[in-house]
């Protein structure tokens, strides 16, 4: 089991760790609902330095990342991020990932924990242009700053302006006394926010700074759980969950990130699935009666007949009601449909609904 820099301080927090993606990570401090809540109204801290990093640089670097993903990186600049995922040979995704272009011919790419090494062969087994490739993966530490108040509670660390840094837009500077720190209007709970990209060695410094700073706007360390719970509220997609080897970014909802003014791979057949349209869509539901969807649970229709699974589920903090996502034939898919979801021996009425779930 792998440890993050910081795996001793959430300990010494009293945090309730859990392996994760082969790390030892916090999953909650004080509790799921009253972290979710901290990220929601104020500012809250995730430590998500399991994450994968991949420097792709020199002439050909674009292109092996053009080849390899299925968003338009062309369209990036210095200091701009780009969400997209890694397609597969036969239909479904290695993996969805974040690409940062830092400086010409060179690139940032940002991949989930648990797929480091399958993405990592997974481009390299592409790389027939030879751009090169370096794995940073064990060297950097990552931080999630979300909430609505992150920019108020971090602006004292930095010479940046930070409410000047647009969503999926980044600068690479001065931070908690820093240098060469990469700042990123990103994060993964839609309540706003920053992820900070540092050495190892420096993130205890950003760290205590960071809660130094954040005291007076009620800063709090976050775990995995509420990670979840937050993700789920906005309808953001979760490998190994929401998308695997087997569903199409189209089925999955993400043509927006799938560009077919490139070639990319195995995208004929994404560009064929996309014109004649998927037999199955990943669909959001909200529970009309009380209950809790769970990974794994049946969809069924009025009829009882099984039409898909819960890929993921949660009773959502914000709103009190069960809330989930799962795949179901295209017949079921338009808002306002009616499913049932099998909790336990009841099969409990749902309604399709607009992403995300979570207003704002």
């Amino acid at each position: 089991m792998k440890n993050t820099a910081l795996s001793s301080t959430h300990e010494a927090l009293g945090a309730k760790m859990v392996p994760f993606a082969g790390y030892n990570m916090p999953v909650q401090y004080e509790g799921v609902n009253a972290e979710h809540e901290t990220v929601r109204k104020a500012v809250g801290v995730f430590d998500v330095s399991h994450m994968g990093e991949f420097l792709i640089e020199g002439p050909n670097a674009l292109a092996l990342i053009q080849k390899v993903t299925s968003n338009d990186a062309s369209k990036l600049s210095p200091g701009k991020a780009q969400y997209s995922c890694f397609p597969n040979d036969n239909g479904g995704i290695v993996d969805d990932l974040i690409v940062y272009m830092i400086k010409e011919e060179q690139y940032l790419l940002v991949v989930n924990a648990s797929n480091i090494e399958k993405d990592w062969n997974w481009i390299q087994s592409k790389n027939d242009v030879g751009a090169d490739m370096k794995d940073l993966s064990e060297d950097y530490s990552l931080l999630a700053i979300q909430g609505p108040k992150a920019v108020e509670a971090m602006q004292s660390l930095t010479s940046h302006d930070l409410s000047a840094i647009k969503f999926y837009n980044f600068v690479v500077g001065d931070f908690a006394g820093i240098e060469n720190v990469i700042i990123s209007a990103t994060g993964y709970t839609g309540s706003g926010g920053f992820e900070i990209y540092c050495k190892n060695s420096e993130v205890k410094q950003v760290w205590d700074k960071v809660f130094e700073a954040g005291a007076d706007y009620g800063i709090k360390p976050i775990g995995l759980a509420a990670r979840d719970t937050l993700r789920l509220e906005m309808g953001y997609c979760l490998y190994g969950n929401d998308i695997n080897d087997t569903t199409s970014p189209i089925e999955a909802g993400l043509g927006w990130i799938t560009k077919f003014t490139k070639e990319f791979t195995n995208s004929e057949a994404l560009e064929d699935q996309k014109r004649r349209g998927p037999e199955r869509k990943l669909i959001a539901f909200q529970l009309d009666e009380r209950g809790i969807p769970r990974q794994g649970y049946d969809i069924v229709d009025g009829n009882g007949n099984k039409i898909g699974d819960v890929t993921s589920g949660t009773m959502s903090p914000s709103l009190g009601i069960g809330i989930g996502l799962g795949y179901v034939p295209t017949v079921f898919m338009d808002v306002g449909s009616k499913i049932h979801i099998q909790v336990r021996k009841k099969a409990i009425p749902a309604t399709v609904v607009k992403l995300p779930f979570y207003k704002g």
